[in-house]
């Protein structure tokens, strides 16, 4: 999902930026460029967990990480 939205967003970007509605454009740039975060991070994720030596090398930087952590519920 992460992938399709990302190759949809970067084209509708790229159309935008070209017919020159750069607000717009920005905003669908900065939307693909989220997404592929995310879809780098899965990835890394997925493969760490395949291997079994999960360290930190595995996952994104840590400053961006702690940004986008899971709230405790106690």
């Amino acid at each position: 999902m992460c992938l399709i939205v990302t190759i949809l967003m970067l084209i509708l970007a790229i159309q935008n930026l070209l017919q020159a509605q750069w607000l717009m454009g920005i905003v669908q740039l900065l939307i693909a460029l989220g997404f592929l975060v995310l879809l780098i991070r899965n990835i890394r994720l997925t493969r760490c967990e395949r291997n079994g030596n999960c360290d930190t090398t595995c996952i994104l930087p840590a400053w961006l990480t702690k940004r986008f952590r899971k709230k405790d519920r106690s």
